[in-house]
């Protein structure tokens, strides 16, 4: 896809991205099929204690670098999660005049969580094709770490890397369709994306930064 038919598609998500309304913050019920929340009481040295935490599902993340381009490849989307931080902490209707839905939009490395009967790797592979368009063998990423979450979720995340190229690039991407995912594709150099997480206006998670700044650290001879 050329660079112009990739901003085209991107509009076009975008503009389906941001087509709501009826937003409402309300109680999460019990039995959310992504989120199980718990409290964990214990007594430690002698005190009593509890902590508030929910299990989440483990997932996989790729940094994906394209050698025709020499580009960075992420993901943009709606999270909720992002734009609930920006409203106040009650349960009530969303006025989206002046809450802009423009605040939940996060760019990301490419992702999924794992969710099907398949290799860490094969997952990867699959969210790779759904969210960028990419056609790439398992046996092309390389596994860079695992790691867990250690505040009040908790969640395994294994992070891949990647190199394609623009003749792997043979589907529309953007997301499952079956699934009412709506993903924006953007590329970014090695500096732009330098440049992004110096900017002190990062709209990310730590799982993207970390993976720039391993890229950026460990494949200087695939950039330079």
């Amino acid at each position: 896809m050329t660079d112009k038919g990739q901003e085209e598609r991107n509009a076009i998500i975008r503009q389906k991205m941001l087509d709501m309304k009826n937003i409402r913050i309300e109680k999460m019920p019990m039995d959310s099929p992504w989120l199980r929340p718990a409290r964990m009481s214990f007594r430690q040295n002698g005190e009593d204690k509890a902590w508030d935490l929910s299990r989440i599902h483990d997932s996989v993340a790729i940094i994906v670098f394209n050698i025709s381009r020499k580009k960075l490849i992420f993901v943009r989307q709606f999270r909720p999660a992002a734009y609930y931080a920006t409203l106040p902490e009650k349960f009530q209707e969303v006025d989206i005049k002046n809450y802009p839905l423009e605040t939940g939009l996060t760019l990301e490395l490419c992702a999924g969580i794992i969710d099907k009967n398949a290799t860490l790797a094969e997952i990867a592979s699959i969210e790779l094709r759904e969210e960028c368009g990419y056609e790439v063998p398992p046996t092309a990423f390389t596994e860079i770490v695992t790691y867990r979450d250690v505040g009040s979720t908790v969640g395994k995340h294994t992070l891949f890397y990647v190199e394609v190229s623009d003749e792997m690039h043979i589907h529309p991407g953007g997301g499952a369709e079956s699934e009412g995912e709506l993903i924006e594709v953007v590329e970014m150099s090695p500096e732009e994306a330098n440049n992004y997480i110096a900017s002190g206006d990062v709209q990310s998670p730590p799982t993207f930064l970390y993976g720039v700044l391993w890229f950026l650290t460990a494949k200087k001879d695939r950039y330079c």
